[in-house]
């Protein structure tokens, strides 16, 4: 099995922004165009994500996550991304794993995160991983399609 690379960086990252760019025509095509999500948009910048955990395989980056501070107590994560060719290797339980402990190592006692049920891969590894549904927190408390989760660290 190849050593995965874990780096650290911001939403200011090239790497992230190409990510960034896949992502976001994903969740449009799966809700049916970009304009079923318009409302989601200004709340998912990628300038504005604080934290950022890229991961490389054989020195390619094949997965991104984020983090943004939400309040005092909890920090959200925001797209996690692992590229098809690479997904079934435990890439996103790996990153989710650092992301909770950088978490917690800054004082965070709760990670939250909004998804949508249609996502059905991403919220079944959420809820193996300890996840439990919230009630939707601003701004996804007025958006429609989202669901919320949250852990404790």
């Amino acid at each position: 099995m190849e050593q995965l690379e874990f780096l650290w960086t911001d939403g200011t990252n090239e790497m992230f922004h190409h990510f960034y760019r896949i992502t976001e025509q994903y969740y449009s095509r799966i809700v049916g165009g970009a304009k079923n999500r318009e409302a989601f948009i200004p709340y998912n910048i990628s300038e504005n994500i604080q934290y950022v955990l890229l991961v490389y395989k054989d020195g390619v980056c094949v997965a991104c996550s984020g983090m943004k501070q939400y309040s005092e107590q909890d920090i959200e994560i925001k797209r996690v991304w692992v590229e098809p060719a690479f997904r079934g290797e435990k890439i996103a339980t790996q990153m989710m794993s650092k992301i909770e402990k950088k978490a917690k190592e800054m004082g965070f006692r709760r990670t939250i995160l909004q998804t949508r049920p249609i996502m059905e891969d991403a919220v079944a590894l959420y809820k193996k991983l300890g996840y439990y549904q919230i009630e939707n927190y601003p701004p996804y408390d007025k958006l429609q399609g989202a669901v919320c989760y949250a852990k404790d660290i």
